[in-house]
């Protein structure tokens, strides 16, 4: 592949995008930069896990040592906090005007438009570079002439870039532990994720408390808060609700009134419930 222009790799450091570096050389592409989109929650905290961190780091020097090339981290000029706090200005929707814009919803978010994705645009005459497995045809839609996958020219699958990785001391922690990849405020995680958020970052976890109290739009689409995940949390912690199995948010409410009715009878507010 020649033509005039820049050719740009799109980085996430996910195994896909990372063993595009392998899939180039074995094609024989050019490659001029490698640019990864750098979400910040605030202007001092970054929206990935420490882990995640030093995980790209590590791969930078990697890469700097083994493709001479420097991985340029592009932010945005708002961070997650800056953009949450931005006051809507849509005219089209007037009843809405002046009000702080609080959590992204969880389709058409502005943090992915705002944050990220038009910070990996290239110029005129530029080819990027995007991380799309050999065996991802339902992503095949997103390809063109500007936008181009090594692996699925190099018959790349994802076992295949896994392996990769692994063999080049270049695969991400989120495939190894249990720690998802991704900004960790994002409300599309599920709870699991969260519950780990608030165990091991917890001021992190109070940050997100925070934008939660300021907030007009609920967490989660079906309204639930994260207020609502900490008292859930908080209630798995100490044996009141199960912790693992089905939940059901109803399962706070009936905890509530168990301990509203041992208050009014003279005894323990912290009772066992029997596992509700």
């Amino acid at each position: 592949m020649k033509r005039e222009g820049e050719y740009i790799l799109s980085l996430s450091y996910g195994k896909d995008s990372l063993a595009c570096l392998g899939a180039i050389e074995q094609l024989g592409w050019p490659l001029n930069r490698i640019v990864h989109a750098e979400v910040w929650a605030t202007d001092t905290i970054p929206a990935d896990l420490p882990p995640m961190v030093e995980f790209k780091a590590k791969a930078d020097r990697i890469i700097k040592e083994r493709w001479g090339i420097e991985v340029e981290h592009i932010r945005s000029k708002w961070t997650f906090e800056s953009r949450f706090y931005c006051k809507v200005t849509d005219r089209a929707k007037p009843e809405f005007r002046g009000r702080t814009t609080g959590w992204p919803l969880m389709l058409g978010s502005w943090c992915s438009r705002d944050l990220k994705i038009s910070k990996l645009i290239g110029g005129k005459g530029s080819v990027n570079y995007v991380g799309i497995a050999a065996d991802e045809p339902n992503r095949f839609g997103q390809l063109s002439d500007k936008t181009v996958s090594p692996l699925v020219e190099a018959g790349w699958d994802e076992a295949k870039c896994r392996k990769w990785c692994e063999e080049n001391g270049l695969l991400s922690p989120i495939y190894t532990t249990a720690t998802r990849g991704g900004c960790w405020f994002c409300p599309k995680q599920p709870a699991h994720q969260l519950r780990l958020v608030r165990k091991n970052y917890p001021d992190l976890w109070e940050l997100m408390m925070k934008w939660d109290n300021d907030s007009p739009v609920s967490f989660k689409p079906d309204g639930h808060t994260v207020h609502d995940y900490d008292e859930r949390f908080r209630l798995e912690d100490e044996g009141l609700i199960p912790g693992n199995g089905p939940f059901r948010w109803s399962a706070l409410d009936e905890t509530q009134l168990t301990a509203e009715w041992y208050i009014t009878h003279g005894g323990d507010s912290n009772a066992r419930t029997g596992g509700l």
